[in-house]
């Protein structure tokens, strides 16, 4: 087994030592207790899709003057920069482990040259696993998974992660730090904002029932708007949310749901919430249809959605990509891994976006030719095609990609990879259609 960060792993799930919710997390949860843990030693139908051109536009270099490990995906402004998080690097050690860094926020131009905007210091925030967001002012927004205070303490790290905002002009301004209680804690994933200004977002633990929240956040105020039991309803979301046009707000929770679904918890839901009432669109069954859902859901024109799941599927274990219709009925599109497909994809730990054809296009954290990761395509009708598989010589093009992927108006896809590059630190790439 390729020995590249984030893929030297075994297949069955693993103890989360960081953060000590009260189930394991999958995905991006899982890769940040591994870092943390290991000091990052883990490893209509569209159009026919012509040859891909593949180029790495950044290796990271890992602290004290770059980045390391992008877990998430990227965000475009209008002028095409792209901005992102690593969940170590920078010139701060004062989090555990001490040699590796807080996480940054970075800043790509459209030549490839890179900014650090911010270097996370532990008490500002730590560790971001989440894609920010930009308002129309350029300020950016997002959540880091730990730090912030003396809450969530455990042998790692310090704080139970928190919302910031950072100004065009690089200051940081800690919107809302956890606390653990009944706000929620760890927040994994990024962030929503409505026409208002209104921020929506979710904890993967914390709340009522410590299974994780969704909540709102208006300037500096706070408020739950469902907290998750462990039941039916979902549980310890790893994604955030979509926001439509009436305000109702989707998502998928890793575990929780068809209390058949047992091992070893609950598969995870597709969820609904309107206003502060859930409705549970789908509850994952593991096979024949997928299990552990780590990432969020896009919707189509006639309000399906689209995502994956990181597990599970028609026995092969390698995860899917699905559709969810409004009146609750699934379709898989793809079933990673079956019946012996050579060089497939395997395991699904970000979400999927659409080109302009209509096509599905995502990462996977296993598999592919190099068994590092691929980049894939489905079609409407579910035929997959590999636009890139990762490690397949010297592992700099990158391994391990976890992030949704982005796509400009040329069809051209950006997206990051946690691994391989420079000394393992991870990469951020594009495919050309």
């Amino acid at each position: 087994m390729n020995a590249q960060r984030g893929i030297a792993r075994p297949r069955e799930r693993r103890a989360h030592p960081v953060p000590p919710g009260p189930r394991p997390p999958l995905g991006r949860a899982r890769a940040l207790a591994l870092s943390l843990a290991m000091a990052l030693g883990v490893a209509g139908a569209g159009a026919p899709a012509a040859a891909q051109t593949f180029k790495v536009l950044h290796r990271f270099h890992g602290p004290p003057k770059d980045g390391e490990a992008p877990l998430a995906g990227l965000a475009m402004d209008a002028a095409g920069n792209l901005y992102g998080t690593t969940l170590q690097g920078g010139k701060y050690s004062s989090c555990l482990p001490a040699d590796v860094g807080c996480g940054t926020v970075f800043k790509l131009d459209t030549n490839g040259a890179e900014t650090i905007l911010h270097s996370f210091n532990g008490s500002d925030g730590a560790n971001p696993i989440s894609t920010p967001i930009m308002d129309a002012s350029g300020d950016l927004y997002g959540t880091t998974a730990v730090g912030g205070g003396d809450g969530c303490r455990t042998e790692n790290s310090v704080g139970c992660g928190l919302v910031f905002k950072l100004s065009s002009d690089g200051k940081e301004t800690v919107l809302h730090r956890f606390t653990g209680g009944a706000d929620g804690a760890w927040p994994l994933a990024g962030l929503v904002m409505d026409a208002n200004g209104i921020l929506y977002g979710t904890t993967n633990s914390g709340g009522t029932y410590q299974q994780g929240v969704v909540f709102k956040l208006v300037g500096t105020k706070e408020t739950v708007l469902y907290a998750f039991t462990g039941g039916e309803d979902g549980a310890g979301p790893d994604a955030g949310t979509l926001l439509d046009v009436d305000g109702i707000l989707y998502g998928t929770t890793t575990y929780g749901g068809d209390i058949n679904c047992l091992y070893p918890d609950p598969c995870g839901v597709v969820y609904k919430l309107a206003g502060r009432r859930e409705t549970v669109l789908h509850a994952f069954k593991d096979s024949p249809d997928g299990a552990y859902p780590t990432a969020g859901v896009v919707m189509d024109a006639a309000g399906n959605l689209y995502s994956t799941t990181s597990d599970g599927g028609n026995g092969s274990n390698g995860g899917t990509v699905f559709e969810v219709s409004q009146d609750r009925k699934e379709r898989l599109l793809h079933t990673f891994g079956a019946g012996g497909r050579k060089n497939d994809g395997d395991s699904p730990e970000g979400g999927v976006v659409f080109d302009a054809y209509g096509n599905l296009c995502g990462t996977t954290f296993y598999g592919g030719k190099g068994q590092a990761g691929a980049v894939f395509e489905i079609t409407a009708d579910g035929k997959e095609k590999i636009l890139h598989s990762f490690c397949t010589t010297d592992c700099m093009d990158g391994a391990s990609p976890q992030g949704d992927l982005v796509i400009d108006a040329n069809g051209n896809l950006y997206g990051t990879a946690s691994g391989g590059g420079t000394n393992r630190n991870g990469t951020v790439f594009m495919i050309t259609p």
